[in-house]
């Protein structure tokens, strides 16, 4: 029987999405993501090397889809609330993406993690733009500009993100407001901590 490589490997790209954001990489099981792509386990050893690794390509290549999905070519300041809302209704959509990094975070700590200089480079070029939308431009900036935009970016990111890993909280706090209200709540803070962005 001929396999369909990249088939089988998206098949456990996907298998390994779903079954990674649930458990993390430790409650992750190889046999459970083999069993739900529809292929040996060993497939996943042949393609990926082993369950890390597989972790690691589930996650890049989430990053890839939301790349894609939502960029950040900003040169006013609006654009910061219109990215934040975009990268909301993307997790809301998507919310295996925001699982992974929390996942990534928890179990790796403060290590090196794999594609870490390819994804550096795509924050450094996204805190440019915020930079640029404040009308500071975006290269040469001083340190303290560059670190403002950096933390703005930050913010703005878990902004649109902690929704959708904290449904416990967002019951406690919120009383499960309903995803409208929150990305609503979402763009209004983001009017109100971006400087030259007026509130609704």
């Amino acid at each position: 029987m001929a396999w369909n490589t990249e088939r089988t490997r998206q098949a456990l790209l996907d298998a390994a999405v779903e079954e990674f954001s649930t458990r993390g990489l430790a409650g992750a099981r190889v046999d459970r993501i083999a069993t739900t792509a529809g292929v040996n386990k060993e497939r996943i050893y042949q393609y990926f090397g082993g369950k890390e690794a597989l972790f690691d390509a589930a996650l890049l290549a989430e990053l890839d889809r939301l790349a894609d999905a939502v960029s950040l070519d900003a040169t006013e300041p609006e654009a910061l609330a219109d990215y934040t809302a975009e990268v909301f209704d993307y997790y809301l959509d998507r919310p295996h993406l925001a699982r992974l990094l929390y996942w990534e975070g928890l179990e790796r700590g403060d290590r090196a993690v794999p594609g870490e200089a390819e994804r550096h480079r795509r924050y450094r070029d996204k805190v440019r733009a915020v930079s640029r939308a404040l009308g500071r431009g975006g290269e040469g900036d001083p340190d303290d500009v560059a670190d403002a935009a950096a933390h703005l970016l930050l913010t703005l990111i878990g902004l649109a993100s902690s929704w959708h890993v904290l449904p416990q909280l967002n019951r406690m706090i919120l009383d499960d407001v309903d995803p409208v209200a929150r990305r609503e709540a979402v763009v209004e803070l983001v009017r109100s901590i971006v400087p030259g962005l007026s509130r609704g």
